[in-house]
């Protein structure tokens, strides 16, 4: 059985994380959000731009982390339960979601 379980109807879609994940995910994104408003500082204080493009890479790629601990909770939770459910419009689904990653 898969540690996360989704739910999918026309109106209401959710995911139900394993809480060691939910906790890994708000802890990078609390520490994205810290490097977001370092970089509003470092912008009001008229720091060096490539200084301040050097950090907004550093939140670039803990963003792409992020993303790639979900696509992958996705995978292994989301897409196999709905594939097992016979929902096969999971695939477009995911084809356009990693479209989406890739134009970043």
């Amino acid at each position: 059985m898969n540690e996360q379980h989704c739910h999918s109807d026309s109106s209401n879609r959710k995911s139900h994380h394993p809480e060691h994940i939910k906790k890994d995910l708000m802890n990078r994104l609390n520490r994205i959000e810290g490097q977001v408003r370092g970089i509003k500082g470092m912008v009001e204080r008229d720091v060096y731009c490539d200084d301040i493009i050097t950090q907004l890479s550093a939140t670039q790629s803990a963003l792409n982390s992020v993303a790639k601990v979900l696509l992958q909770w996705h995978l292994k939770g989301c897409v196999v339960d709905r594939l097992n459910d016979g929902d096969e419009e999971v695939l477009d689904e995911l084809i356009v979601t990693i479209q989406k990653m890739m134009k970043k």
